[in-house]
């Protein structure tokens, strides 16, 4: 994975006394972070903020995604990234030129909340490049279009005594990933900051079931997945509309299994390791290798009609201290 910025600069604050040294680390770390005690990703609810752009130094972001093919992407600061629980989702972003859709895809660690870094090419569908930071609104898109089918990528250095996995192509927040091994027994997962669901136990042989589910409520079950560190295992099964099932290929194989779709459930609220390593600038980082980019199926997603926001002054500290 590779990050795409330098961390956070210190910054210290002075008062005197012992009483409140407490107090004031405490301030100082809720700013470093970016407000982590209100983290949380987008909601479907508009959001007005402001968008720059930075170009991609490496083959991925903090998500652990092969870069999108339509190069449509968006960092987020760390309150709004939320230690990666917003990867794989979809933002509608609309700037004084138009609308764009992008893939939550990395982290920007010096992004307040309300600011959003986008991909050049997706800010230049919406905004003058020259500009470098224009107004924007923008919100999280349920049940949106994704390129094709959910693919796995096991990480590197995994093995039957310890689990991870990457899910692309879910295109909602993800709830929650179970994992059954040869025995059928089906075990939690946690989610890193980096994007992987982890067993530390392992989940033991395989070949594995991973039961996916969104936080609206959808699951579906992916079968035949290999132990095989490193390859992204295909599937025909999409998340989204509803609980579905089918078995995975190889990587760069289409799949074969037979997708059974059911109805989403009713009613259903919605809720809401090795980190990656922060680089020079926005512009120049190191990025450590991933996989091979597995070119998904061009899909030009619907986009709900809005009027562009307009050409005005942006307010640079506007949004800043909202989560």
């Amino acid at each position: 994975m590779s990050a795409h910025r330098r961390p956070f600069p210190a910054r210290w604050l002075a008062a005197g006394g012992a009483a409140v040294l407490a107090g004031i680390i405490g301030v100082a770390m809720l700013l470093q972070t970016g407000g982590s005690a209100c983290a949380a990703p987008p909601s479907t609810t508009t959001k007005s903020g402001k968008a720059t752009f930075y170009d991609l130094a490496g083959s991925s972001g903090n998500c652990s995604f092969e870069t999108p093919a339509d190069d449509l992407y968006v960092a987020l600061g760390p309150a709004e990234y939320s230690e990666g629980a917003a990867c794989g989702s979809y933002l509608d972003v609309s700037g004084p030129k138009g609308k764009v859709r992008v893939k939550v895809f990395d982290s920007c660690p010096e992004c307040p909340a309300g600011h959003i870094d986008l991909s050049r090419t997706a800010f230049k569908k919406i905004g003058a490049e020259i500009d470098g930071i224009i107004a924007v609104k923008y919100k999280l898109v349920s049940n949106p279009s994704v390129p094709s089918g959910m693919t796995v990528r096991i990480k590197e250095g995994a093995s039957n005594f310890w689990f991870a996995a990457r899910i692309d192509n879910h295109g909602n927040l993800l709830k929650s990933v179970k994992v059954a091994g040869a025995n059928g027994v089906f075990k939690s997962t946690y989610r890193t900051d980096y994007n992987y669901w982890l067993i530390d136990a392992g989940a033991g042989a395989g070949p594995y079931k991973l039961k996916v589910t969104d936080v609206n409520g959808n699951t579906a079950t992916l079968s035949g997945i290999k132990m095989s560190p490193g390859s992204i295992q295909k599937t025909s099964v999409r998340l989204t509309g509803g609980s579905s099932s089918g078995s995975a290929t190889s990587s760069g194989s289409s799949s074969t299994g037979s997708v059974a779709k059911a109805s989403s459930p009713a009613a259903k609220s919605a809720k809401s390791a090795t980190p990656s390593s922060p680089a020079a600038s926005s512009a120049a980082a190191a990025s450590s290798a991933a996989a091979a980019p597995v070119p998904p199926a061009s899909i030009a997603p619907s986009l709900d009609e809005a009027a562009p926001v307009t050409d005005t002054p942006v307010n640079l500290t506007a949004g800043e201290s909202r989560c």
